[in-house]
């Protein structure tokens, strides 16, 4: 069993949010906007870490290694998509706004 070296506290807000104690974000490396992963154990502890920000989705990535293959195995199956397709398209996202 693991020693804990570093404690702190701090409290859930009407809404569960809570700030990370100053002490825990030094030693985790965070900044603003950065992600935290909360691992809940089976004796009911919490091992709170820095997310890695670059997880990748393997699901994902073998979907679009297979488009790149396909692309570069058949690039006369490229076609250039269809105005009104544009047009619909931008119909049913007409308003919605997107934050990358």
């Amino acid at each position: 069993m693991s020693q804990a070296i570093i404690t702190g506290e701090s409290t859930l807000t009407d809404r569960y949010q809570t700030t990370v104690p100053d002490v825990v974000r030094k030693a985790l490396h965070l900044n603003k906007r950065e992600k935290i992963r909360y691992t809940v154990e089976s004796n009911g502890d919490v091992r709170m870490s820095r997310a890695k920000q670059s997880e990748s989705d393997p699901i994902l990535d073998g979907f679009l290694e297979f488009l790149a293959q396909d692309i570069k195995q058949n690039p006369s199956q490229l076609k250039l998509i269809d105005k009104k397709l544009v047009s619909r398209i931008e119909s049913l996202v007409g308003g919605v706004k997107i934050d990358l």
